[in-house]
């Protein structure tokens, strides 16, 4: 018989001129409890968009956004993996697999350095899961990046968020200037 019991697993494909590369292949995966960080699919659009569409959650993040600049949006993490080697992940919930956020590690250009950044669906807030994740992508900050810090771009008025940064010993360290928007940037020194 032999064979295996696990579930086959589709692999999407991205394609180049002379070569493709599995989706698992660009972005790895990162398991923390009850968390599954992994790259972003195509099917995790619906989701998205609904989370880039919901006011409270976008509030201090630029105002929301619709399906297309949601999709551009998505597709820029995606992007910043292949750029860069490191970037941001879909955050599903392992009990649902249900799509919660996005949460990781990226510096686009501008930024004054490696950002830890989290985003969250409202349902999913106060469950501790920013925490939970961020914690996870620091560690694999740590351990794949040769960088001196992290830093969080924080809103001014976004408590709950300047709570997490706190949560993961992270100070306030300065002031920024982001896209026109002023942010307090928390900072963790490498250990």
């Amino acid at each position: 018989m032999g064979g295996s019991l696990a579930p086959k697993r589709h692999k999407r494909t991205l394609t180049g001129a002379s070569t493709a590369v599995t989706h698992e292949q660009v972005v790895p995966q990162v398991q923390t409890r009850r968390l599954l960080l992994r790259g972003f699919r195509a099917e995790d659009l619906d989701a998205h968009a609904a989370m880039d569409a919901d006011p409270e959650v976008m509030r201090y993040m630029g105002g929301v956004v619709d399906r297309e600049e949601s999709w551009r949006r998505m597709a820029t993490h995606v992007g910043h993996w292949v750029l860069n080697g490191y970037g941001t992940w879909a955050v599903e919930r392992k009990a649902d697999g249900v799509l919660v956020g996005r949460i990781g590690l990226w510096k686009p250009e501008g930024w004054p350095g490696v950002e830890v950044g989290w985003k969250l669906v409202r349902h999913a807030w106060g469950n501790g899961y920013a925490t939970e994740a961020a914690r996870a992508s620091i560690e694999w900050g740590w351990e794949m990046l040769d960088v001196p810090a992290l830093i969080s771009l924080i809103h001014p008025q976004n408590d709950a968020s300047m709570r997490v940064a706190e949560r993961l010993g992270m100070h306030r360290a300065s002031h920024h200037t982001i896209n026109g928007q002023r942010a307090i940037v928390f900072e963790l020194a490498r250990p």
